[in-house]
């Protein structure tokens, strides 16, 4: 997370980011927080201090231009940046996430998946490698990796986190639906998909009843 930046405003600003990329570039050449407040069901205060935290570039009764909005977004959150990551676990859910593009526009290259069972290595249809895992320290050290992507069983995931640790990894993207005991310095990002389906379903029972 950014110094001095909440992780609830982390949060909102790829999603502004993704509506300001969306709009039709004939729309309009500026935008307001009020029209951002509205299109988000946030307040306008709120979402002012957001944008405040990576532009100051919004001017009264004309708001931010939103070409120069964008950059400023991409820039703050690293997107021109790309960053390498690993993945341990190259079952379906890890052979996915390695073999989708899309990621490279957040800043992310997957190069490798790792995993222990010999048949799945080799490489996949996208031409990325799945690596044995006895291969992961070297890699890691030679490409200076620092981000890591968690996509084993449960019962794996501490060992794995351990090792990712242990090679170097500062950032950690788990799938696997475990607490993860970490060092302080080191960042883990859960995807609670258990969560995920919960809120869904609740919000459902709520509005269809």
């Amino acid at each position: 997370m950014q110094k001095g930046i909440s992780k609830s405003t982390l949060s909102r600003l790829p999603v502004y980011l993704q509506y300001l990329k969306s709009l039709p570039k004939s729309s309009t050449d500026n935008i307001s927080s009020t029209m951002l407040a509205g299109t988000f069901c946030l307040g306008e205060v709120q979402v002012r201090k957001d944008l405040a935290s990576v532009s100051n570039a919004g001017k009264p009764k004309i708001g931010y231009n939103v070409s120069s909005l964008i950059l400023e977004l991409e820039n703050f959150l690293g997107y021109n940046n790309v960053n390498d990551a690993v993945i341990i676990g190259a079952g379906r859910l890890g052979k996915a996430l390695l073999g989708f593009n899309g990621f490279r526009q957040y800043g992310l290259n997957i190069v490798a998946a790792f995993d222990v069972d010999e048949n799945k290595l080799g490489k996949t249809p996208e031409g990325k490698s799945i690596i044995t895992v006895s291969e992961f320290s070297n890699i890691c050290s030679r490409l200076k990796i620092h981000i890591g992507i968690i996509t084993v069983p449960t019962e794996s995931a501490q060992a794995v986190c351990n090792q990712m640790i242990e090679n170097g990894i500062l950032a950690i993207w788990n799938f696997a639906p475990t607490h993860l005991d970490v060092p302080p310095n080191i960042l883990v990002h859960n995807e609670n998909m258990a969560l995920s389906l919960a809120l869904l379903s609740n919000h459902l029972k709520e509005n269809t009843k």
